[in-house]
């Protein structure tokens, strides 16, 4: 009499499938929070294009990192998902980010006060810049930017005035990067830049005046925070709707916001 084992009728025989269907759901879920986290805010549609996971997994990956408390949707309206303060906070420490958060939580209030403008905080990642914290203006009309969304230095002030702070090699390394996703943006090319950032050296901070760099009608002013070694860690924004803006307001703000992210520089570099 045979066994089922001489039949190749192994009992479990549809465990390794089973595995291998586990392991791909985990796989997809990962690659849908990669992408949000990249393109935030960004509905389920754009995600399925994105990751080519159909738009039933795409969602059900959504919900899974919701409950998790990873994701949230932070456009109800237009159904759009973003990264939760969970997930931000955990890069952040693992970074060894989480200390800039907390010392300069004061000094960006105190900014956002003084100026009834919108202030961000953020830091560097390579080529990229993160917004890592933000306070709101108290006015209607104001600049809205997600924490933990992602744009590349070069198409931000405060990433402008870090790169004010690099060496010549690691500025013309940035300037080689191409800006596809801002192609329909007024992002200007790297002769601009390199003068912009001439300036910036010497005035102590980046101007995106009212035609803006990559986000229509707003207008920044940015100055780099640095570590106790003097490198460029981290930058500061006041974020400013273009109607408000002018060379008065400039004149008088400007002086705020690099004194601001030269306390915050203090402050890290002796916590």
């Amino acid at each position: 009499m045979r066994t089922p084992e001489s039949d190749g009728d192994i009992p479990g025989q549809d465990k390794p499938s089973s595995s291998v269907r586990s392991m791909n759901s985990v796989l997809n879920t990962l690659r849908v929070f990669e992408e949000v986290a990249l393109r935030q805010p960004i509905g389920v549609s754009d995600l399925a294009r994105a990751t080519e996971i159909p738009k039933s997994s795409v969602q059900r990956c959504l919900v899974t990192l919701q409950q998790a408390g990873w994701l949230k949707v932070v456009d109800p309206e237009r159904a759009r998902w973003g990264v939760t303060m969970k997930a931000l906070t955990l890069g952040l420490r693992s970074a060894g980010e989480q200390d800039l958060r907390e010392v300069a939580g004061p000094v960006i209030k105190r900014l956002a006060a003084d100026t009834d403008e919108t202030v961000l905080l953020g830091v560097r990642d390579g080529e990229d810049y993160v917004i890592v914290a933000r306070e709101d203006t108290t006015q209607v009309v104001r600049v809205v930017q997600e924490v933990g969304a992602r744009v590349p230095l070069r198409a931000t002030s405060a990433g402008v005035a870090i790169m004010a702070r690099l060496n010549q090699t690691e500025v013309d390394d940035l300037l080689q990067r191409d800006l596809r996703e801002f192609a329909q943006s007024p992002v200007p090319d790297a002769g601009e830049l390199r003068q912009e950032i001439a300036l910036t050296t010497e005035r102590g901070y980046a101007l995106n005046g009212s035609s803006s760099w990559y986000r229509p009608q707003v207008a920044s002013i940015g100055a780099a925070i640095t570590d106790a070694a003097g490198q460029p860690v981290g930058g500061l924004t006041l974020s400013v709707p273009a109607m408000r803006f002018d060379r008065a307001r400039e004149t008088a703000w400007a002086p705020m916001v690099i004194a601001a992210a030269d306390e915050i520089s203090r402050l890290l570099s002796s916590a």
